[in-house]
C-alpha cells in the first residue's frame, strides 16, 4: 500500500532530525542536576522527545542551499533545545497534562519542575547557538543572534496576546490570524538558521525565511483544526475552558453555537460527539474561510520557492506546503 504524502514527509523530517536531537540529549544529560525530581523530569522529557518539525526544517533549509546538515548538527541541536523550552512552557500555559499519549512534564512533575526544565533547555540551547555561531563570518554571527532573539520574542508576544484575548473572551478571526502569523516566527527561525548555517546566499536565506513564515502559519492553523478531531486533546481543552479556536469561530453562528455548547457540556464526549462537532465546525462560514486562507498561503509559499536560486530540495518544500491541508 502506497503511503500518503504526509507519511512520507513526516518520515523524512524524523530522519533529518535525529542527529541534532541526539546531540542535544547528550549535552543535557551531561549537565549536573542536584534535585532527583528535576533529573527525573529531564529524563522523562528526553524519553518522549519526538520533535521533528524544528530540527527537520532546519535540515531541509540547509540542504536546499546545498549545505551539509550533518556538519552543523550543533546548531540544529541548539534550535531543537530552544524550541523544546517553548513547548514545555506552553504545556504549563495550556494546562496540558497529556500529549501524544504520554504525560507532559507539567502533567507528571507539576508546574515548578516544568518551568525549571524549560529554563534549562532555553539556557543550554542559546549558549550552544552562541558558541556555534562563532563558526560563521563575524557579520553573520551577530546577525544570527539578533535575528534569533527577534523571532523568539515575536513568538513569546504572540502567546501573551493569545492568553490575554482568551481571558477577555473577545478573539476575532482577524485577531486570530494576526496571532497565527506572529507564532509562525518560530518556523521562520528554523528555515533562517538552516539556510545561514548551510552557507546560503542572502537572497535564498530571505526566500526560505518567508517560506518558513508561511509554513508556520499553516502548521498552527492545521494543529488547531486537528484539535477538534482529537477526542483526548479536545476533552482536556474543554475541561480547562480553552476551546480550539476553530470551535470558537464556529460558535459565531447561533445555530452552531447551540449545538456545540450542547455537546461540549456533556460530562464525557464520545467519538460520535466529536464526529458531529467536526461536521458542525467545518460547515460554518468562518471555518470555511479559514481553510480558504490556508489554500492561499500554500499557493503563495509555492510561488516563493520558485524564486530560489538553489533549488535542490524545493520540490520537498512544495510537498510540505501542500501537505498542510491533507485530511482536513
Amino acid at each position: 500500500m502506497t503511503p500518503k504524502a504526509g507519511e512520507v514527509i513526516v518520515a523524512d523530517l524524523q530522519k533529518r532530525s535525529q542527529k541534532g536531537l541526539d546531540f542535544a540529549k547528550q549535552m543535557l544529560q551531561a549537565e549536573k542536576m542536584e534535585h532527583p525530581k528535576l533529573r527525573g523530569a529531564l529524563e522523562h522529557y528526553l524519553a518522549n522527545w519526538r520533535d521533528f518539525t524544528h530540527p527537520g526544517l532546519f535540515s531541509l533549509a540547509c540542504e536546499t542551499v546545498e549545505g551539509d546538515p550533518d556538519a552543523v548538527a550543533p546548531a540544529q541541536a541548539a534550535l531543537a533545545m530552544m524550541a523544546a523550552a517553548f513547548d514545555i512552557q506552553d504545556d504549563v500555559i495550556d494546562k496540558s497534562k497529556v500529549k501524544l499519549n504520554a504525560p507532559t512534564v507539567y502533567g507528571k512533575f507539576g508546574v515548578e519542575m516544568a518551568i525549571l526544565i524549560g529554563n534549562a533547555f532555553l539556557i543550554e540551547g542559546f549558549k550552544l547557538l552562541v558558541d556555534t555561531a562563532k563558526m560563521l563570518p563575524r557579520e553573520k554571527e551577530q546577525k544570527v543572534l539578533d535575528k534569533t532573539k527577534q523571532l523568539l520574542f515575536e513568538v513569546g508576544n504572540a502567546h501573551a496576546l493569545e492568553v490575554g484575548m482568551k481571558k477577555k473572551g473577545n478573539i476575532t478571526p482577524s485577531d486570530y490570524l494576526k496571532i497565527t502569523q506572529m507564532k509562525a516566527a518560530g518556523l521562520e527561525l528554523d528555515m533562517y538558521l538552516g539556510s545561514v548555517f548551510g552557507g546560503g546566499e542572502d537572497t535564498d536565506v530571505q526566500i526560505l525565511s518567508k517560506v518558513g513564515r508561511n509554513l508556520g502559519a499553516l502548521a498552527t492553523l492545521r494543529d488547531d483544526l486537528i484539535d477538534v478531531f482529537d477526542i483526548e486533546e479536545l476533552c482536556q481543552r474543554v475541561a480547562v475552558n480553552d476551546l480550539p479556536l476553530p470551535l470558537i469561530f464556529a460558535m459565531q453562528d447561533p445555530d452552531a453555537e447551540e449545538k456545540i455548547v450542547s455537546i461540549t457540556s456533556k460530562p464525557q464526549m464520545t467519538d460520535e460527539d466529536v464526529a458531529e462537532l467536526v461536521e458542525i465546525t467545518l460547515a460554518t462560514k468562518p471555518v470555511v474561510e479559514l481553510k480558504e486562507q490556508m489554500h492561499s498561503l500554500i499557493e503563495k509559499g509555492i510561488n516563493i520557492t520558485n524564486r530560489l536560486t538553489k533549488r535542490k530540495s524545493s520540490s520537498k518544500l512544495q510537498a510540505l506546503l501542500s501537505f498542510m491541508v491533507e485530511d482536513l
